[in-house]
């Protein structure tokens, strides 16, 4: 009968060191810590309407300014600005969902220490 977690794999694990293992997860876990703290430090901003409309918001995915020129304001289409601003956050929220995401795969490599998934 197999004992502990060799289960009958040769080196126990498939050679796995389990504190190794115990190490890089807990470094991952600090680094992730880290970027996250970064990320919400970091602000973007974005135009839309060739500068009509511009949207600041922070890696939290929380509206910091919304500026729109007075030259954009039309009370007979209002659907017009309203597109604008919506096009501008959205594309703030996307690039902050990118950068995060990018961060993200730095830290893990695409993936878990050890192979795992």
């Amino acid at each position: 009968m197999a004992k502990g977690f060799g289960g009958g794999f040769p080196g126990g694990m498939g050679g796995m060191n389990m504190n190794n293992l115990m190490k890089q997860a807990q470094k991952m876990q600090k680094q992730m810590e880290q970027m996250q703290t970064e990320l919400e430090n970091k602000e973007f901003e974005v135009t839309s309407g060739g500068g009509a409309v511009k949207v600041v918001i922070t890696g939290k995915k929380q509206i910091k300014s919304i500026e729109i020129s007075p030259d954009v304001v039309d009370p007979d289409d209002v659907e017009m600005l309203q597109d604008l601003v919506m096009t501008a956050v959205n594309e703030a929220i996307r690039q902050a969902d990118d950068m995060a995401n990018s961060e993200m795969g730095k830290i893990t490599g695409g993936g878990l220490p050890g192979g795992l998934f």
